[in-house]
């Protein structure tokens, strides 16, 4: 099994409901989610809307290599109304029903056109950190889960 960190992101449309039934695909078709952040809303970052986000980091158990990973986030996005129209070129970043961003895959680094991990842009944005950090284990819960 492989522990992976997904970054969710949602402007458009019922948000709040975008990102349960993000996570809820991501449960059916990704792994187990062993973790998930609070919602957290913040102002879009890289371009101008009036459309805050709700954003959330969830930690998930998966079997699925990088690339299957990268694969099935984009199947789920689909699903939820994210069309190509939506993806990012150039980093001109657009509103958006649904954002699924793969921030950690274990420690392993990946750096092919289409696939960054680490996510690249993970540190510059205080939204991901704050959520990430929430639901990253620390040294005690890892204490505690040996003495189990």
């Amino acid at each position: 099994m492989h522990t992976v960190y997904l970054g969710l992101g949602t402007n458009k449309g019922r948000r709040q409901q975008n990102l349960r039934r993000a996570i809820r695909r991501i449960e059916e078709l990704i792994g187990r989610v062993e973790r998930q952040s609070t919602f957290l809303e913040t102002e879009p970052w890289g371009f101008e809307s009036k459309n805050k986000f709700l954003n959330a980091c969830v930690m998930v158990s998966t079997e699925l290599t990088p690339r299957q990973l990268l694969e099935t986030t984009q199947q789920i996005e689909q699903e939820l109304g994210r069309s190509k129209s939506h993806k990012t070129i150039n980093r001109n970043y657009t509103d958006r029903p649904i954002d699924i961003d793969i921030l950690l895959y274990d420690d392993l680094t990946v750096d092919e056109p289409d696939l960054k991990i680490p996510h690249p842009l993970m540190y510059e944005r205080d939204f991901v950190m704050i959520s990430l950090r929430e639901i990253m284990p620390t040294p005690t819960d890892e204490d505690t889960s040996t003495e189990l």
